[in-house]
């Protein structure tokens, strides 16, 4: 493949992951908005985790640093696709050529490796050097929204597009396998900053789904501030001391007032609708 080839596959590459990236999110983060902002909004007033007001024009800047943000995933994807071109990566296009078990494997390890780097260099982002300088922006919102979940200086959005070529760069990995990564990414991430509480009130009980983080964890970290790094798993907070003390006091009180009946909600919803 030539030069122009490869830089022409790349850009068309920069331009789809940019639009799927867009898509999802703004898939995710309207449903979650209308959902807990606008037609439920009555039923859920009780379990906000949060008590703070949010800011004038909160939405806006989260959805124009979000829209930035996408745009450097899509510079990021773009570059990794000319090195997948070039054969620099271990990118791999036939199924059989690893089987399917270790697409599976791929995935999970992804999640995992996506987890730690995470963790690291959010909690590096928070040194006091740093902070101002890359993470602020994120941390804009003490209370935020599901649009806030790209809300990244330039600078940080550049570290977190970085898990992508640190995987393709070190493990085999297929660019479905890739994209379910970046499915399971984003959602977890939207509903992370949805401000409502998902899970129920025993979730912090369960042994095995203990090990996840909740919507209150991170919710909690905007709040707080110095505590809460972790992404997707409780594990690193856990083994570091970095949960911030308050925590299952604060799931707790988010999850005192039950979640409402689907059959409930669509009886408020069409309440709503004939009141408005």
């Amino acid at each position: 493949m030539t030069i122009n080839e490869k830089l022409t596959q790349s850009l068309l590459a920069l331009l789809g992951s940019s639009l799927g990236d867009l898509s999802s999110y703004a898939f995710l983060a309207c449903g979650l908005w209308l959902f807990f902002h606008v037609v439920f909004r009555r039923k859920f007033r009780h379990r906000p985790i949060s008590q703070r007001e949010r800011t004038p024009g909160q939405v806006t800047r989260e959805v124009i640093h979000s829209l930035r943000s996408i745009a450097i995933f899509g510079l990021v994807t773009g570059v990794v696709v000319y090195a997948g071109y070039s054969g620099w990566t271990r990118l791999y296009l036939r199924f059989d050529e690893y089987g399917w078990t270790w697409f599976v494997l791929s995935i999970g390890l992804m999640i995992v490796l996506h987890d730690a780097y995470f963790y690291w260099t959010h909690r590096l982002m928070h040194h006091p050097r740093l902070f101002r300088l890359i993470h602020r922006t994120h941390h804009l919102s003490s209370n935020p929204t599901p649009w806030a979940a790209y809300a990244f200086s330039p600078a940080e959005a550049f570290i977190q597009a970085g898990i992508g070529p640190l995987i393709v760069f070190t493990i085999p990995v297929h660019p479905v396998a890739f994209a379910v990564f970046m499915t399971w990414q984003i959602t977890f991430n939207v509903f992370g900053h949805c401000g409502y509480e998902i899970f129920p009130k025993r979730f912090l009980r369960n042994r095995v789904l203990v090990v996840l983080n909740s919507v209150t964890h991170h919710a909690l970290h905007h709040e707080k501030v110095r505590a809460n790094f972790g992404l997707y798993f409780n594990v690193w907070d856990r083994l570091m001391g970095t949960n911030h003390l308050e925590y299952e006091q604060r799931f707790e009180r988010s999850t005192r007032a039950p979640i409402p009946e689907l059959s409930e909600l669509s009886r408020v919803a069409n309440s709503d609708t004939l009141i408005s």
